[in-house]
């Protein structure tokens, strides 16, 4: 009789091999059998075999032989990046972002669908809309559907617990949208999902320890400690957005008042750039929309391209008020690197000198000065190849 215990140790070692060969595989452009069994420690059969079975699944496929000093120059083996495409939203913004990415984390096809204001089912309806538009475009078979949530998630059990940005509270989202579509879904908040894209795609990629602090529509933070996401009690890790920075200040859309958000976030930006275009007609801010009401962030920060004075104290303030969290933070955690992302980070150096100032202000000076804050690398794409990092992570065993 054979041991279930055992058959299910043996599948688990398969599994870890399978997954342990496909990364480095993955995080190399090019490697040989003997390369992998280096990187390994598995045994040289052992390889071949796992190898044999990526290139019948297609994930992996061989190319001609290098030369070599001596001997039998060896096959080098690569990803073959379009073997599964996959599906990733970012639904943290005005308007709801999809794309189709392959493997590599190249942007195949892109869609949007705006809000207009729409919340609750409404805008729930607006995600099988968005993905509907991109199944059309897919030319490999899917992975599955990563996405990057608004508010307070859970990731284990797919269920947006609260975004108060569109109503949300408590909704199934990866449930309903396996139901609808029968692929494999997985969901995270999208400011962690943005610190996974940076690990795993971006200018820092595979640094164990650091934050993703994205600021836009809404604002929070993503950490990654020793490699992984830490999501913290109640998978709020991160959660800057809704903490008070202003005593008596302007209630928030979460019932608290003076929090980060308020005073940091692109809707914020937007409201006092309109105040200032209608006090001043002759204000660039007014060349980049018909009228103040109708004022985007990219028309703020496209005045502020073109000189705009009135914009560079909102542009410290917001800094300022960013380095107060910032500062609890590397406090805390003793990070060494914090990438500023979202449409709030294109104001670029002038808001990095700003969140540095006041992080020197409130934190000890040695801590500070072992901490590099800087832009993200990887811009408006950032969840959406957070969640495609989702997928390889959960689907593919990529870490």
């Amino acid at each position: 009789m054979i041991d279930p215990h055992q058959k299910a140790t043996r599948e688990l070692t398969k599994l870890h091999n399978n997954r342990l060969v496909f990364t480095t595989i993955y995080n190399s452009q090019q490697v040989s059998r003997a390369d992998v069994v280096r990187a390994t420690n598995l045994t040289a059969t052992t390889v071949s075999g796992v190898v044999r079975d990526l290139v019948t699944r297609g994930l992996v496929e061989e190319e001609g032989p290098t030369a070599s000093a001596r001997g039998k120059p060896p096959t080098l083996l690569r990803v073959r990046k379009d073997a599964y495409h996959l599906i990733c939203l970012d639904l943290a913004k005005a308007s709801f972002q999809g794309a189709i990415i392959n493997l590599r984390g190249e942007i195949l096809t892109q869609r949007s669908v705006g809000l207009d204001g729409r919340t609750g089912e409404a805008a729930l309806a607006l995600v099988f809309e968005l993905i509907d538009s991109l199944l059309v475009s897919a030319t490999s078979p899917l992975l599955g559907i990563g996405v990057g949530g608004p508010g307070i998630v859970d990731p284990n059990a797919g269920v947006v617990c609260r975004a108060v940005n569109y109503d949300w509270h408590d909704v199934p989202l990866r449930d309903l949208i396996q139901r609808r579509y029968h692929l494999p879904v997985h969901i995270a908040n999208a400011s962690h999902a943005a610190a996974l894209a940076e690990y795993t795609f971006g200018r820092r990629r595979n640094t164990p320890d650091m934050a993703v602090v994205k600021v836009g529509y809404d604002v929070g933070a993503g950490i990654v400690l020793n490699g992984e996401l830490y999501l913290g009690h109640g998978f709020a890790a991160g959660e800057i957005g809704h903490v008070r920075v202003v005593e008596n200040g302007e209630r928030c859309l979460c019932g608290n008042v003076g929090c980060l958000e308020t005073v940091s976030s692109s809707r914020y930006i937007v409201r006092r750039a309109a105040a200032i275009a209608r006090a001043n007609p002759s204000s660039p801010l007014n060349q980049f929309a018909a009228t103040p009401r109708d004022l985007d962030i990219r028309g703020v920060l496209c005045a502020y391209a073109a000189g705009e004075p009135a914009l560079d104290p909102i542009v410290a303030e917001v800094g300022r008020y960013l380095g107060v969290a910032i500062a609890g933070l590397v406090g805390v955690l003793s990070l060494p690197y914090v990438l500023i992302a979202g449409s709030v980070s294109n104001f670029g150096q002038p808001l990095l000198d700003a969140i540095v100032q006041e992080m020197n202000a409130r934190s000890l000076a040695r801590m500070v000065s072992h901490t590099e804050v800087e832009i993200a690398s990887l811009g408006s794409k950032i969840v959406l190849l957070g969640a495609a990092g989702l997928l390889l992570r959960n689907e593919l065993g990529i870490v």
